[in-house]
């Protein structure tokens, strides 16, 4: 049975946002349902968030990030990676999908072999977004932000076309900004784990 509601939409850049009054975790799932595939994602306040696919440059930049990360974390062993179709429902109730994430063993553990097949029940310990070419980088710092505030250790938003990584960690006002990296570290929240960014950046054109 489909879901129809009436909605004020708006669209910035690549998301199209929903306010739905009244949103219900229920209503949620029975729109992320009808639209699977789609990236969907709810705000603290219960905005409905749809995101545009991706074009194949974003596309291939995340994949570069996905598969470095689960290298890492199976060497390392000490954490799980997602992918950017995990949902995760953060502590003031936004349920976010970073592109990227990895969530401590003692964590992830903890939950159940049922737990386990839903959303995340909490926010993870790092979590990354690149930026796509229709995505709002105001918008995307103010999701970082989120991260920060709701118990994420280390967050990543990286501007693959301006070569820039800006960099979250909790007790910090600002975010370090990284100009054209070669690489990017994650110590000490992801020892030994470093992003060769030649894999996510555009390359660059020359003259």
């Amino acid at each position: 049975m489909s879901l129809t509601l009436t909605l004020d939409e708006t669209i910035t850049g690549g998301t199209v946002r929903l306010w739905v009054p009244n949103l219900t975790d229920e209503m949620f799932w029975r729109f992320a349902k009808q639209n699977e595939g789609a990236k969907t994602e709810t705000t603290a306040q219960g905005e409905l968030l749809f995101y545009m696919p991706t074009g194949g440059g974003s596309g291939a930049s995340n994949t570069g990030l996905t598969v470095e990360l689960g290298l890492w974390a199976r060497r390392d062993g000490t954490g799980t990676a997602f992918d950017s179709s995990t949902l995760f429902v953060l502590p003031n109730g936004a349920k976010r999908s970073p592109d990227a994430a990895w969530v401590t063993n003692a964590r992830w553990n903890a939950l159940s072999d049922a737990e386990k097949e839903k959303p995340v029940p909490f926010a993870p310990d790092f979590a990354a977004e690149i930026l796509s070419p229709t995505d709002s980088l105001t918008e995307t710092k103010a999701k970082m932000e989120e991260y920060k505030a709701n118990g994420v250790r280390l967050g990543w938003l990286i501007d693959r076309l301006k070569r820039t990584v800006y960099i979250y960690r909790p007790g910090t006002a600002d975010p370090e900004i990284l100009d054209d990296p070669a690489t990017v570290s994650g110590d000490p929240e992801l020892p030994g784990f470093s992003l060769d960014m030649s894999l996510i950046f555009l390359p660059r054109r020359t003259p």
